[in-house]
């Protein structure tokens, strides 16, 4: 079944089940009552990433705040992306348009990557979360991905699961066409790993080319912020060997 698109959406954290009455978050309430000036009865839609999609009522508006009444199930909840979005931070701004195209786009667990030339070091995966939520809400996404800490790059690849192909987006990379690279993968547990606005270091990418779980692809022969990498290589991977 597709999104409803007519009707407001919002991420909630508690049970949802026929007759479960959740309360707003205070900013969900405020925006709720004051900008959408939504009336007693008013529907909506709610999801929590666990129990699919259910339509809902305002059932009651007070000083106190605004429930929420879950009334009937809009859609069953599908199976999360397995697709896994290793970043290098960003700064501010730029790095929540890179977490909301990550989501937009599929990535079910979004992992930031430190690396020799990243120059944000610093990360609140809460807002990354946040990014995360009001994305699934604006698009009619059902699994929220998961948030992962901040790890350094040889940390992430010392422990990676062999199973799960590391495709990474390789600027030195001889040929402008990532195609065959994309079509020669046979597993189907993958990841994407695009680095930093300096790219990778020396050291690093002959870290990657020399494992055997790697993949390294080009990205056309023009050079791309890092933000609009993330979205054309998670593009090229589910149009490739992803869920399109």
């Amino acid at each position: 079944m597709r999104a409803n698109y007519r009707l407001q959406r919002l991420f909630v954290p508690d049970a949802l089940s026929v007759g479960a009455v959740v309360q707003a978050s205070a900013p969900q309430a405020h925006y709720l009552a004051n900008v959408l000036r939504l009336d007693d009865g008013a529907e909506l839609l709610l999801f929590n990433g666990r129990d699919g999609e259910w339509r809902a009522r305002v059932a009651e508006k007070s000083r106190k705040g605004v429930r929420l009444a879950a009334t009937g199930l809009e859609r069953p909840q599908p199976p999360a992306s397995d697709l896994v979005y290793c970043f290098a931070p960003l700064k501010v701004g730029r790095l929540d348009y890179l977490v909301q195209k990550a989501v937009e786009m599929g990535a079910g667990v979004l992992q930031p990557v430190i690396t020799q030339h990243t120059q944000v070091r610093k990360i609140g995966t809460d807002r990354i979360a946040a990014n995360a939520v009001e994305a699934a809400e604006q698009c009619g996404i059902l699994a929220v991905p998961r948030v992962e800490d901040a790890v350094a790059l040889d940390a992430l690849l010392a422990g990676w699961d062999h199973g799960r192909r590391l495709v990474y987006c390789d600027e030195d990379a001889s040929t402008n066409n990532p195609l065959p690279a994309l079509q020669a993968i046979a597993e189907r547990r993958l990841a994407l790993l695009v680095g930093p606005e300096g790219g990778f270091s020396d050291d690093e990418r002959r870290l990657l080319r020399a494992l055997p779980f790697v993949t390294a692809i080009p990205l056309g022969p023009r050079i791309l912020r890092a933000d609009t990498a993330a979205v054309a290589a998670l593009a090229l991977m589910q149009a490739t060997v992803g869920d399109w």
